[in-house]
């Protein structure tokens, strides 16, 4: 009677992280079998090793096909059998886990915040001057109040509140808490822009003959 292959499953992300040179394969995948020693060993096995000419930038991406990771583990392993659940092709990044020094956080901080208030008020004024908001409030003052409206009045007040209101709820969050348990727009945004670019990452690969993939 034929002897019963042991089944060992893997499920790799679209994209993973790594701060490591030295990437395994459960830093990237899960994987999954009855055998407790065969299933930490396919874990422990060392999927790629980014070189020292690589480490010395600050990010590296490499792209791998499952089937490169099949034959990783049948070279160990040759009597299991391998079943992928996951993606077919793979994005592995590395960041440099080097701490950048406190002030430059600090700077970079400071001037996102100065462009990202400057640009947000530049926006916000071009649009009213383009609707024409103030004379909106002008000719609603004069039909509510009957005179002329002075320079500031309720209705600015309120409009400026209102808009500060509208804006931290559309984009739930109040400092470093969410209003809601929903994903923010910008988190859903950012979520679609790095499968595109993992996607672009993946068919640069495959066509530059860069992927790791089977011989």
């Amino acid at each position: 009677m034929k002897e019963k292959r042991e089944t060992v499953y893997v499920k790799a992300d679209r994209n993973s992280v790594c701060y490591e040179p030295q990437v395994k394969i459960k830093d990237v995948m899960s994987v999954q079998c009855t055998d407790p020693a065969i299933c930490s060993a396919i874990k422990n096995k060392t999927l790629y090793a980014f070189k020292k000419t690589e480490t010395s930038k600050k990010k590296r991406i490499e792209v791998f096909s499952i089937l490169n990771v099949i034959e990783l583990i049948q070279a160990d392993f040759p009597e299991v059998e391998v079943l992928s659940y996951g993606e077919q092709d793979f994005v592995v990044e590395y960041i440099s886990s080097r701490i950048a020094p406190k002030w430059m956080e600090i700077i970079k901080v400071v001037v996102m915040c100065v462009v990202i208030f400057l640009g947000s008020a530049f926006t916000i004024m071009a649009f009213n001057n383009d609707v024409s908001v103030g004379e909106v409030f002008d000719r609603f003052y004069m039909q509510i109040m009957g005179t002329k409206k002075p320079n500031v009045t309720e209705i600015e007040v309120f409009y400026c509140l209102g808009l500060a209101v509208g804006i931290l709820v559309f984009f739930n969050h109040v400092g470093k808490k969410k209003i809601t348990s929903d994903p923010t727009p910008i988190q859903v945004e950012m979520r679609k822009y790095e499968k595109d670019v993992d996607t672009t990452f993946i068919e640069n690969a495959g066509r530059k003959g860069h992927e790791h993939d089977v011989n």
